[in-house]
């Protein structure tokens, strides 16, 4: 799928058509190709393009409904060179796959938060050979904040304002702190009606760390996957709640922005303190995640996010999703297409288009990373 800019530049919809040299903080530029180091542990061979492919099987995996979209992208162009091989990804959100993974019926999960301290011990359970779940960032993406207003082309939120719609707190579109950050718009006294996740999702972690962060006395409730405020109404997974903000006026959700943009939904740009209210859009995601601190302990890669940046130009609201699988302990039977098809994800063919997908690519020293502890692993 790829998106292009629609309307002008009050419209907050943001296309995502970036070219990976304006991008100079991302792994676009890096000479890395698809190929596997130890490639003997994978049998791998080399399919069309380049993209090295294992032995023929069908790999299961679940989880992050944000990287619905990339994954789309690196399955049909993995798949195409490597025959014989199915990667059956299922999109039911991150808890969900990572209760997949942790039930040992899937190869890896996509999730947009890391697995806790008691879920990695769990996972020796079904990582053999005294192996146990690792954590592998392979994209990232603004949370956009969607809004279906009309006559309402642009509208700017802080983090307190937004904390209180999402707290109910404030419930009118013409509400005094709305019209204070909106000075001209013409703002409807229509109730505002919030959509929340009702699935356990990453992105709902990601969203609400980012509210507890920046305003605690307005969103009391720590980061979680599961919606901790009362009221609003929910929708199963970013597509379909997109989707109830799409034809619910006076709605307002949260999730990537692939779903905003393939569905023309106006976006929220976010007053983070800097110079200028900043939109959700990949390079400003990029920003904000090029400051990100990275952990890499023992073939696993943490980032912890800036919710609170104020960098000019830099999104607070994003999201990483990471790929969990065993160090060491994988599925005999599926470990080669999975090692090859996790090298081809974070490989400069697998990372070089995403921002036409809708995402930002992750800086140049992560993926630099990811592709070393991918080879280590088995």
């Amino acid at each position: 799928m790829k998106l292009q800019r629609k309307g002008g530049p009050r419209t907050g919809v943001v296309g995502a058509a970036t070219l990976c040299g304006a991008l100079v903080l991302t792994a676009c530029g890096s000479s890395a190709d698809s190929s596997p180091s130890g490639g003997s542990s994978t049998g791998a061979s080399t399919g069309a393009g380049g993209i090295a492919c294992g032995k023929p099987a069908t790999v299961n995996a679940s989880g992050s409904t944000a990287q619905q979209y990339a994954m789309k992208y690196w399955v049909k162009n993995y798949t195409r060179a490597c025959s014989g091989t199915k990667i059956a990804y299922k999109d039911n959100g991150s808890g969900a796959g990572q209760d997949d993974f942790l039930a040992g019926t899937t190869a890896f999960a996509g999730s947009d938060s890391p697995l806790t301290t008691d879920q990695v011990t769990r996972s020796k359970k079904v990582c053999a050979d005294g192996g146990h779940a690792v954590h592998l960032p392979m994209v990232g993406g603004p949370i956009a904040v969607g809004f279906h207003l009309p006559g309402v082309d642009r509208l700017v939120l802080d983090a307190p304002t937004l904390a209180k719609i999402f707290n109910a707190q404030i419930t009118k579109w013409n509400d005094p702190a709305i019209a204070a950050l909106n000075k001209g718009a013409k703002l409807p006294s229509t109730p505002i009606q919030v959509f929340h996740r009702s699935d356990s999702s990453g992105t709902t972690d990601n969203f609400t760390a980012y509210l507890n962060a920046t305003a605690p006395d307005a969103w009391p409730y720590p980061h979680a996957k599961e919606w901790p405020a009362k009221g609003g109404r929910s929708a199963k997974g970013s597509s379909d709640l997109a989707a109830q903000v799409k034809q619910t006026p006076g709605a307002i959700g949260y999730f990537e922005l692939p779903y905003a943009v393939s569905r023309m939904i106006r976006t929220v740009s976010v007053d983070t303190g800097a110079p200028a209210p900043v939109d959700a859009n990949v390079i400003a995601a990029s920003q904000a995640i090029a400051g990100a601190k990275v952990a890499n302990t023992g073939n696993d890669v943490i980032l912890g996010l800036d919710y609170g940046t104020k960098a000019p130009g830099a999104y607070p609201i994003d999201v990483v999703t990471y790929e969990i699988v065993c160090n060491k302990g994988n599925k005999p039977a599926t470990w080669p297409a999975t090692k090859t098809f996790l090298t081809y994800m974070a490989s400069r063919k697998g990372q070089e288009n995403l921002t036409f997908q809708g995402y930002a690519t992750l800086p140049a020293k992560v993926v630099n990373t990811v592709r070393e502890e991918i080879a280590k692993l088995s």
